[in-house]
């Protein structure tokens, strides 16, 4: 039987002058700006156009581009052949979708209706389901098929904030990293969502508290100083906290070792490479803090293809 899985990321722009089209298609996504079209696409427009020479510079610093592509498909090609060699009775092919740069959910389903799987399995790369990603990506892909007629059975796997190999992946990459220190803040931080979002029922804050909780009950070790944080907050609107920021202030100026998790993101991208390693590590150090450690993102980790 051939089955196609659906990996769905975010993206990234492939170069600086995609940078303001991709900001431009991430805010005239209705979960992102939940505006009539009449009232979103000119602000999406705005928006875009105002963001672009900061993203930019961001961009700049990690070569231009974003790598998510690139490791997203290295994820894909070891899902493929995991899923291949462990039994033989189906066949597996995987495919990549982007929200908001290449490639699309409207460039894909051609791709997948030349495989003609008997069913498609849908699998968004954010381990914690919001409305924002997730749901946008599942409902995007939804709507495609729709509009192409293709009714394919398919299966979703909204979101897997406690599952084993997840939560194992993070221990381990974790171990690794703090068997030697002393006096360290484990610091697990989590891209932030505005707190409307979360009163309107979105489940991704307990979600991703769920997974931190298990990752700490699994490390097993006596005495972990350790906390939750929420990065990335734009605009005016409150956002779930604390705050990253503020956590590694506090901690520099405490004389901890900072450890930095980035619990929400399977792939390297800008809110790893540049707001982890180099902003907030430029913050820390500004407070006093010389000792710095980031966790990997988990990319093609054994115990997360699994």
């Amino acid at each position: 039987m051939k089955k196609a899985i659906i990996l769905f990321n975010l993206g990234g722009p492939d170069k600086l002058e995609n940078v303001e089209p991709f900001l431009f298609n991430l805010f005239n996504d209705p979960a992102i700006l939940n505006l009539p079209t009449i009232f979103r696409y000119p602000l999406a427009k705005l928006i875009s156009n105002r963001r672009a020479p900061v993203a930019k510079k961001i961009y700049e610093e990690i070569g231009g581009a974003s790598p998510i592509l690139k490791l997203t498909e290295d994820q894909s090609s070891e899902l493929e052949k995991k899923l291949n060699l462990s039994q033989s009775f189906d066949d597996y092919k995987c495919f990549v979708v982007m929200r908001c740069w290449h490639p699309r959910a409207s460039e894909i389903i051609k791709k997948v209706q030349a495989y003609n799987p008997e069913e498609i399995v849908l699998m968004p790369l954010y381990p914690q389901y919001s409305a924002a990603t997730s749901g946008s990506s599942i409902k995007e892909w939804k709507d495609i098929c729709k509009k192409n007629n293709y009714n394919t059975k398919t299966t979703t796997i909204c979101c897997y904030p406690t599952d084993k190999n997840f939560i194992e992946a993070h221990t381990k990459e974790i171990l690794k990293k703090i068997k030697d220190l002393k006096n360290f803040k484990l610091i697990f931080s989590a891209h932030g969502l505005p707190e409307k979002n979360i009163k309107k029922g979105d489940p991704y804050q307990w979600q991703v508290e769920q997974s931190v909780k298990n990752i700490v009950k699994n490390l097993n070790l006596e005495n972990l100083d350790w906390i939750l944080s929420y990065q990335s907050r734009v605009g005016p609107l409150k956002w779930i906290g604390p705050s990253t920021e503020d956590i590694i202030v506090e901690n520099a100026k405490n004389g901890k070792h900072i450890v930095l998790v980035p619990i929400a993101f399977v792939s390297e991208h800008s809110e790893t490479l540049v707001e982890l390693d180099i902003e907030y590590k430029k913050l820390a150090v500004d407070n006093g803090c010389n000792q710095y450690t980031r966790v990997p993102a988990l990319g093609t980790n054994v115990d997360f293809i699994n």
